[in-house]
Parts: C-alpha cells; structure tokens; sequence
C-alpha cells in the first residue's frame, strides 16, 4: 500500500508539472499576446462608447450648459483605465 501511494503521488506531481509547464508554453504564444491587447482594448473602448451615448441621449433629452457627452466620455475613459488594470493585474498574478 505504501509503494502504490508514492507511485500515485509520483503520477499527481509529474501531471502538476506538465500543466504548468503548458500552461507557461501557452503564454508565450503570439496568440494570447494578441488575445490580452484585444482584452485590454475592449474593456477601454466599451465604458467610453457606452459613456458617451448615454451622454449623447441625456443632451438630447435635458439640454443644459454641462456637456454630458464630454463628462460621460471622461468617466467612461477612467472607468476603462481601471478595468484594463484590473485585466492586467489579473493575468500578472497568474504567473
């Protein structure tokens, strides 16, 4: 019984370290390079296009001297910087 437990401990570590080693393979690709711009850029562009439409109909609907486009245009920009941080953050700590 002790032999069959070092031998299932032998197959659980080499298993462990085949994965991380293709999980590191996986990494260096050019693909998931490609896969982490296009991450990061989605999550920039998405809260500035949604700012400024929400801006957009919020001028259209209540018109005053504040341009809620440009102020939902900046929040949307500051929103998207925190949330590709938070993308990049996250993959960092992976490795």
């Amino acid at each position: 019984m002790t032999r069959d437990r070092h031998s299932e401990t032998d197959t659980i570590a080499r298993k462990a370290q085949q994965m991380e080693e293709a999980r590191k393979r996986r990494r260096e690709s050019a693909w998931y390079g490609l896969g982490m711009f296009g991450l990061v850029g989605w999550s920039v562009a998405v809260p500035i296009v949604a700012g400024i439409a929400l801006g957009v109909w919020i001028d259209q609907r209540w018109p005053c001297e504040v341009s809620w486009t440009l102020t939902l245009l900046l929040a949307g920009a500051v929103l998207g910087a925190l949330n590709a941080w938070y993308w990049v953050q996250r993959e960092g700590r992976d490795d």
